[in-house]
Formats: C-alpha cells, structure tokens, sequence
C-alpha cells in the first residue's frame, strides 16, 4: 500500500494595518515646534514699546496689527505700506471684515504725530474699534523690569 502524503499548503496572510506609531511620534514633534515658535512670529517690527497698563485682547478677537518704527514707517503686519495707499488698504480690509479690531503699535521713539496720523486714517476708513499695544512690564525704581 502506497501512502500518499499530501502536504498543506500554508496559506501566507497579509497583514494590511498600518503601524500609527511612527505618524504618531511626527505628530507630536511637529506639535511641539508649532507651539514654540508660534508666539514668536507674532511680531515681525522691533520696537520699543512704551509701558502701560491695559487689558488684554481676548484670544477669539480678530485683529489687524498696525505698526510705526522709530522713523514714522507704517507697516501692516510685516508688509511695509506707504501713506498714499494706507487709506485704500484700509477700506478694503473693512469692506471684508466689518467687526475686525486694529491693534496699534508704536516705538516709544516715533513722534507722537504719527501715531495721530494713523489713528486719523482709521477713523476717515471708518474703524470704530483702536487698540494702543504697550509693553505689560513694569520698571521698578531699582531698575528691575517685572512682568505683571
């Protein structure tokens, strides 16, 4: 008697998941960065803010940040803009955005008609809402800044 001997085959199973543990950890570092680096690009001037003692815009605010240097230089965000087309600008900004709030900054070395000159063109653009942004931290008599 002959004995046949069948052999099985091994059917070969293909795992089709996918290992999150990589997408995971990339997540989590690239969150990581955002959240350093975020409130660092929030200014793009330098300037010296003057001191001051105001409240705090709340986070779900939207605002247009305007800036003057020391030389009277206007810049929306970090865009440069000359006062010739500043008045345009800011209509067109209002038209899109009706309820959009304008944050001011200026360097405590620019003369105060500046500012009064780009507060004038908010109010001509109709803006109804103006922000001064000051530096939050106090300079105590011995010559320690201390932040509030």
């Amino acid at each position: 008697m002959a004995f046949l001997f069948r052999r099985k085959r091994r059917k070969s199973v293909i795992k089709s998941e996918v290992n999150l543990t990589p997408l995971i950890d990339v997540m989590t570092s690239l969150l990581a960065i955002f959240m350093i680096t975020a409130p660092l690009l929030t200014t793009g001037i330098p300037l010296d803010l003057p001191n001051g003692d105001g409240k705090n815009l709340s986070v779900d605010d939207k605002t247009l940040d305007l800036s003057v240097d020391k030389d009277g230089t206007i810049f929306m965000g970090k865009t440069k803009i000359n006062k010739d087309d500043l008045l345009v600008k800011l209509k067109a900004v209002l038209k899109e955005n009706p309820n959009i709030k304008i944050v001011i900054s200026a360097d405590k070395g620019t003369a105060y008609g500046n500012v009064i000159e780009l507060m004038a063109f908010l109010r001509v653009s109709g803006y109804a809402q103006v922000g001064l942004k000051t530096d939050i931290s106090v300079v105590h008599s011995d010559g320690k800044r201390m932040v509030k």
